[in-house]
Formats: C-alpha cells, sequence, structure tokens
C-alpha cells in the first residue's frame, strides 16, 4: 500500500512580507497610542452628573464653579483610591452623594436642605470648603 501526497496536503503558510519600520513611524506608532491612552484616562476621570442629580441641580439652581467642580473630582479618585465606594461631597453651596466606582453624581441638593438630611449607603465623606 503506497501513500499518494496530493498538491492539497501541501499548504504552505506564505511568509508575511516585511514592513520596514523607521525610527520615525516607531515614534508616530508610539506617540498616537499614547494619545489615545492619555484621552482614555481623562474621559474616564470626569465626573458625570446622573439625570436625576441634574433635575435637582437645575430646580434648586446650584451652580458649581469650574475650580470647584475640578477639586471634588480630584477628591473623588482620592477617595476612590483609597477604597471609597460613595461618597457625601459638601461645600459651601451644596452637598452631593457621588458614586466614586462610577464616576457618577447621583443627587445633589443645597446646604440648606442637606443640613436636615439623613445621607445612608455611603462610605465616605468629603468636605470642600471653597
Amino acid at each position: 500500500m503506497s501513500v499518494k501526497i496530493m498538491p492539497h496536503h501541501l499548504h504552505h503558510t506564505l511568509p508575511k512580507p516585511s514592513v520596514k519600520q523607521t525610527s520615525e513611524s516607531k515614534a508616530t506608532e508610539k506617540n498616537s497610542f499614547q494619545n489615545m491612552l492619555t484621552k482614555t484616562l481623562e474621559s474616564q476621570e470626569e465626573l458625570k452628573i446622573s439625570k436625576h442629580a441634574e433635575k435637582r441641580m437645575m430646580d434648586r439652581g446650584i451652580e458649581i464653579s469650574n475650580e470647584t467642580w475640578n477639586e471634588i473630582q480630584t477628591k473623588v479618585r482620592e477617595a476612590r483610591d483609597k477604597g471609597v465606594n460613595d461618597s457625601l461631597v459638601l461645600t459651601n453651596d451644596a452637598a452631593f452623594v457621588i458614586s466614586a466606582t462610577n464616576d457618577t453624581v447621583i443627587t445633589a441638593m443645597d446646604r440648606e436642605e442637606a443640613a436636615s438630611q439623613l445621607f445612608t449607603n455611603i462610605n465616605g465623606a468629603i468636605i470642600i470648603n471653597n
């Protein structure tokens, strides 16, 4: 008994053509990857405002300056790094419950209203005097 080798038995993969990368193209690839990574990380760090919190802020006329907002974002990141999941953030004008895990403002109220509230399901507090 003889074994015949047929042409369809000879599967040879063709080598991929070599692509010459110059140091310029490697640097461009590295920079574009770095840019994408940076943009992705920055977009993840921004706090989102839930529809509920946005409605409450509009109804109560709560406005937060960019400076205060940036400080809130920084402190929420620090709290998340320390294991805080949900935090109460108090400023001079408002109080927010923020999910550090989801980077989302869950609810908002002015300080007068917050003075008589009971806050549950939080495991951290951030106080910002602005």
